[in-house]
């Protein structure tokens, strides 16, 4: 799902780096978390160092994956134990090699940033596989993308001058909020050596069929048909026959090439190639056609116990991920006793500001769960 980039097609700015030399990749198999290089990035907040980051994680069939992603940590003293992190997961920037955050407008476009550094936190944002790296991306693949972040937290903690402690909060935006849930519901069973604080989850896509296909506005609903289309297909090997046209196929690779930027306006050509899709989709349901409903039932939140309390942030206007989808969903978790602090919020910026409006909120909360005060549940009362 996108989430600070709906509808603004182009490719993500290229942030250039001068290359440093980078820590050896070690011989044999490697564990998953295990830190490949580190080079430092410019233009880093104000106080704080970055790098970027490749390391090791596991796709969601177990097989070993490289992954890149960003650490930035405030300088100075770190408190005993290491600094608590964040470990952040961006919404859609595309589904294309080309469209990684850390090579993109990273420092600007992620909100809660500098927030969290002047709380003393280290925030770590992976990539996600297949951005930045030549695999396909397992678009909204639960598995992968949890284990892209848990794995971000590891590869982190060996950072020189990062100081990054075991302590972690999970925090996703739209298509990174899906990837926030699926990590606290994997954390304890794959990283059982971190300990995770809390999840905190903006505007999340949870039922995959209900949230693809149910969106309010029906050319974003197409292209993210066209991410997913063409994410699945490569990634699970599914011919994309099976949904259209060849006509249609050829449509979606296109489509599938564009990164998502913000501030910028779809180029002529992309919105014409969405109304076209529009069209050629028009009586298309995923949610019944195999093996692509079983896939996005397989990789819908909640199927597993949360592994912690849940921050959920809803804005009331979004027409991308359905606040009754995601009404439903909390109230789900609430009824099977886990801790959830559900914030709606009717800003104008809608699912595109999700995270953005509702930071302060979340930052506040995970610094309780640090500090080990109760978590806070609105179960009842939503």
């Amino acid at each position: 799902m996108t989430v600070r980039r709906t509808l603004q097609a182009g490719c993500a700015a290229a942030l250039i780096l001068t290359p440093v030399a980078a820590v050896p990749q070690r011989a044999g198999p490697q564990a998953p978390g295990t830190l490949i290089s580190a080079e430092p990035m410019s233009g880093a907040p104000a106080g704080a160092d970055a790098w970027r980051i490749r390391y090791v994680s596991r796709n969601d069939s177990g097989a070993p994956e490289e992954v890149t992603g960003v650490v930035v940590a405030p300088r100075g003293a770190a408190p005993a134990g290491g600094r608590p992190v964040i470990a952040w997961a961006h919404g859609t920037w595309g589904v294309a090699e080309k469209c990684a955050p850390s090579t993109g407008n990273f420092f600007g476009a992620t909100p809660g940033l500098n927030a969290a550094l002047a709380r003393g936190y280290v925030f770590v944002a992976t990539d996600y596989a297949g951005l930045g790296t030549p695999q396909p991306h397992p678009y909204l693949v639960g598995a992968s993308a949890a284990h892209s972040m848990l794995d971000s937290v590891r590869a982190a903690r060996q950072v020189s001058g990062a100081d990054a402690g075991q302590s972690f909060a999970a925090w996703g935006e739209s298509q990174g909020a899906h990837a926030a849930l699926f990590a606290g519901e994997l954390a304890r069973d794959y990283a059982p050596e971190l300990k995770l604080v809390g999840i905190a989850a903006a505007a999340p896509p949870t039922d995959l069929v209900a949230n693809l296909t149910g969106g309010a506005d029906p050319s974003v609903r197409a292209f993210l048909t066209a991410f997913t289309a063409d994410s699945w297909s490569r990634h699970f090997r599914i011919p994309l026959s099976t949904i259209g046209r060849p006509a249609t196929a050829r449509l979606i690779g296109r489509l599938a090439q564009n990164c998502l930027t913000i501030g910028k306006k779809p180029k002529l050509g992309t919105v014409v190639g969405i109304l076209a899709l529009r069209r050629d989709l028009r009586g298309v349901d995923l949610g019944k056609i195999q093996p692509w409903a079983r896939i996005a039932r397989e990789n819908s939140a909640g199927q597993r116990a949360p592994g912690g309390p849940l921050f959920i942030a809803q804005n009331s206007k979004d027409v991308i991920v359905s606040p009754t989808v995601t009404h439903a969903f909390a109230r789900r978790l609430c009824t099977r006793g886990a801790r959830v602090r559900y914030m709606t919020m009717a800003t104008p910026g809608g699912h595109v500001t999700s995270a953005a409006d509702s930071a302060i909120a979340t930052l506040d909360w995970i610094g309780g769960r640090f500090a080990g005060a109760p978590a806070p549940s609105d179960c009842g009362r939503f």
